[in-house]
């Protein structure tokens, strides 16, 4: 069994977006394209954001860090640190409030 700290994977990951241009990095934590589960750690600098996108099953946020915003066409949810939020199947996207990690979980569709 591999033992994974998303505690400091977080502080790489944030410090990694902080000195992107994009405001953003992530990695891998579990799975990839051969696995139907996939979990990705998520580090977004404050004010940048993931744009719009359709995700391929069903997926889940934990806010591990920070302050979100994940927004559909016509509706808004906002998560802080500790918080879990259900993704819509909708179009949606994430912006960063504060500098902000989250861990994305989604089971692919088969």
């Amino acid at each position: 069994m591999e033992s994974i700290s998303l505690t400091q994977l977080a502080d790489e990951q944030l410090a990694a977006a902080r000195s992107s241009n994009s405001g953003r990095a992530a990695h891998t934590v579990h799975g990839g394209h051969d696995h139907q589960l996939r979990q990705t750690l998520i580090a977004l600098a404050s004010g940048h954001e993931l744009s719009e996108h359709h995700t391929p099953g069903e997926t889940t946020l934990q806010v591990l860090r920070g302050h979100v915003r994940l927004a559909t066409a016509g509706e808004a949810w906002e998560g802080t640190t500790g918080d879990l939020l259900v993704v819509p199947r909708d179009r949606h996207g994430l912006q960063a409030i504060d500098d902000s990690v989250v861990l994305l979980t989604v089971l692919a569709d088969s």
